[in-house]
């Protein structure tokens, strides 16, 4: 399941933000892009995932598992994103929210898959929780587990710490970089916080555009 991003350019129409950059990122790791606001780091994951604003051009090729699928639509990608707001239905419950993101079944089986998602974000019996009513750690709990019900190949982490206290970023960076280990998916991490680093040897740092 290695993901592969070959950039030669991506580029607005006024400037270039990223040339010539080529990852390759095992399953299980977690590869991490730093660099200056401006300098295209979430632009990037938009194009892998296929929601590159228009303006915006991509001339590359991903691939995932070896095969090409920039040229795929977003839906048949199998790239799942998290954002730094959670984006959370607030008129859905919990566990409504994250049936939206459970291929279609026997709702006996897929309620049994949004229970394990629970447990595996240490948020069991939040079900019928309202998200209006959950702290922010929380939310991004159920968010992550909203983007692992949806069975990704590969998840991009569009800063997904920032916004949380010093002692949420280290347990929800130990859960995310543990669950992309168990799930052995290759992820990549867009941040400004060194701090978010899991390994100094997949890292990759951007320039200023």
């Amino acid at each position: 399941m290695s993901l592969q991003i070959h950039v030669h350019h991506l580029s607005t129409p006024a400037t270039t933000l990223v040339r010539g950059l080529h990852l390759q990122i095992a399953p299980g790791t977690v590869h991490t892009l730093m660099g200056p606001s401006g300098s295209g780091k979430s632009s990037l994951l938009a194009a892998v995932c296929g929601t590159l604003p228009e303006g915006l051009r991509f001339d590359g090729e991903v691939q995932l598992e070896g095969t090409r699928i920039d040229t795929l639509p977003t839906q048949a990608r199998r790239v799942g994103i998290l954002f730094q707001e959670d984006l959370l239905f607030a008129h859905m419950t919990v566990g409504e929210n994250l049936l939206f993101a459970v291929p279609a079944g026997p709702r006996a089986a897929r309620d049994a898959q949004v229970a394990q998602a629970l447990a595996d974000v240490e948020m069991t019996g939040t079900t019928h929780a309202n998200p209006a009513t959950l702290s922010g750690g929380q939310r991004t709990r159920i968010a992550l587990a909203r983007a692992l019900l949806a069975q990704p190949h590969a998840l991009l982490l569009d800063e997904p710490f920032s916004k949380l206290d010093a002692a949420l970023k280290d347990r929800m960076r130990a859960l995310v970089f543990g669950l992309v280990k168990a799930r052995n998916i290759p992820a990549l991490l867009v941040t400004h916080d060194v701090g978010d680093v899991a390994d100094a040897a997949h890292l990759t740092q951007l320039a200023s555009s």
